[in-house]
Parts: structure tokens; sequence; C-alpha cells
């Protein structure tokens, strides 16, 4: 049964290998056009967070509504963002963490956002019972773009390592566009969900070249660089190993987001960023990379 199975799926991918490139390239055409249509309205490829744009933090202690407070106090403050923090072992609400792109760097403005947080409240707000941060402007810029420059800097270095490692363009360059296909299709999905990306969803946007990469420079090893079995048999065995390494990490990933992501927004948006391109994952090295090596190598043959 099992052998009847993948004789039919062999046959079937032999014969539709080129065809199954269709889907891929559709929605990575679509990614551009979505991409390009949301910088034409925001003047950026995602939203940003005020990690990265500048602006207010505000945490405040105690068990708060957040839903009331956020119908409160939107149309006050620019950009409003509001997150829970609970207790590890109990769930309970312990504070409360206002975000706003208002920038409170000076006093007048931090009294400000005090008087409408106090408004909704009906107390003050001390140090005791609350802490205020502000992150400037052009802090924030500055910080973004060392971000992206360290971005750069390691989809170039991957490049690098990956034609030192086949020296040859075909594969070289089917390993590059399946990672960066990753991180594209993960960026377009982030923007569709309105996810307000921080620091650490950069972060995580480079781990996922790494993630990506493994996947990839086994099927390309497999196939290209290790003779003695068929062609099919040598891509069905780096599906074995590939598709396990990444259900694998994909699955830690959802479960570490379940345990601890929703104690700290940070940790839950790398988790959930790398989530997204680990599933794109699977689409862009099963069945982009793997048609492309297919087709590479029947041709060199």
């Amino acid at each position: 049964m099992k052998e009847n199975f993948k004789k039919k799926l062999i046959k079937f991918h032999d014969k539709n290998y080129k065809k199954l490139l269709i889907l891929p390239l559709f929605l990575i055409l679509f990614c551009f056009g979505y991409l390009f249509f949301f910088y034409s309205q925001t003047n950026e490829f995602f939203y940003k967070d005020i990690s990265l744009q500048g602006g207010t933090s505000v945490t405040i202690n105690g068990e708060i509504n957040s839903a009331d407070l956020q119908s409160a106090i939107s149309g006050k403050l620019e950009n409003v963002n509001i997150r829970e923090i609970s207790d590890l072992m109990t769930q309970k609400s312990i504070a409360i963490i206002v975000e706003t792109s208002s920038i409170g760097c000076n006093e007048s403005e931090v009294n400000q956002i005090k008087s409408i947080l106090e408004d909704f409240l009906g107390y003050e707000l001390t140090s005791e019972n609350s802490s205020f941060e502000c992150t400037g402007s052009t802090l924030s810029e500055n910080f973004y773009q060392q971000l992206l420059i360290a971005l750069l800097i390691a989809f170039f270095l991957m490049a690098v390592v990956v034609f030192i490692q086949f020296k040859s363009i075909v594969p070289s360059l089917a390993v590059i566009f399946s990672a960066f296909a990753d991180i594209i299709m993960s960026l377009v999905l982030v923007d569709i969900l309105e996810i307000k990306v921080s620091s650490a969803g950069i972060v995580a946007l480079v781990m996922l070249i790494g993630y990506s990469v493994d996947t990839d420079i086994l099927l390309t090893n497999k196939v290209l660089k290790r003779g003695g079995d068929s062609l099919n048999k040598r891509i069905f065995n780096s599906f074995s190993t590939g598709i396990t390494m990444t259900i694998t990490s994909l699955f830690a990933v959802i479960v570490a987001d379940l345990i601890i992501g929703q104690f700290s927004s940070i940790l839950h948006q790398i988790f959930l960023i790398m989530a997204i391109g680990l599933s794109f994952d699977i689409l862009n090295t099963w069945l982009t990379n793997v048609s492309i090596i297919k087709w590479y190598a029947l041709k060199k043959k």
C-alpha cells in the first residue's frame, strides 16, 4: 500500500514538478504587489511598534480591564496598544502595559499622558504603582536602521556561504530564493494580521534565514552531491529528514509560545514570526526548491 502510494506520487511529481512552480510563483508575485501597495499607503513595509518608531510605554500595576481602557483612551492618544501581564502560576492579571506613539519625553508631555490615564483609572499614578518609559523617534529610527543592516548582512553572508558550498549558480540561487521567499511571505502575513513588529520581530526574521537554509542545503546536498540512488529516491530521503526537522522545530516553537510566549510580548512575537516562517518554508523548500533542483539535475544529466 505504502509502496503503491509512493510510486503514484513519484509518477505525479515526474509529470507535474514544473507546473508545481506556478503556485509559489503566484504567491511571491502577490507578496510583492501587496508590499508595494502597503508601502504606498503607509510609507513603510510593515507596522512598527514604539521600539522602532518611538513613543511612550506605561506599565500600571494591578488588575485593569484592558478592553475598557483601550476604548477610553484610543481617541486621546495616538496608536494605542495595550498588553496584559499575567502571573505565570495563577494566570491572574498583575499589570498592564499601555504603548502609544505619543512621545512623552518631557515633563509636560508625561503629565498629559498621565492625566488621560488617571481620568480612566480614578486614582493618581505614582512611581509605586506605575512606570513610564519613553523612546525618542530619532533613537528608534537609528536602532531600526541598524537592525535592517544586520538583517541584510546576515542574508549576504548566507548567500556567500551557499555559493562557496555548491559552486554552481542555479542550486545556489534556488537556496537563496527559498530563504528570501520565506521572509517576504512571512512579512506580508504579519502585515495582513496587522501585527506591530518590534525589534524582536526583526531578530526573528534573522533567525528564520538560518532555519530556512538548513533544509534547502540538506535537499541540495543529497540530490546533487550524493550518487548511487535514483534522483527520486534521493529527493524522498532528503524530504523524510527535512520535513521531520521543520515540523519538529515548528511544534517546539508553537508549544513554547503557548507556555511562555503569553507572558512575554518579545518572546511571543519571536515565536509567532518563527512559526509563520517555518510554515512557509515547507512550501518554499518542498514545492519550489525541490522542483528547481530536480529540473537542474535532469538537465545536467
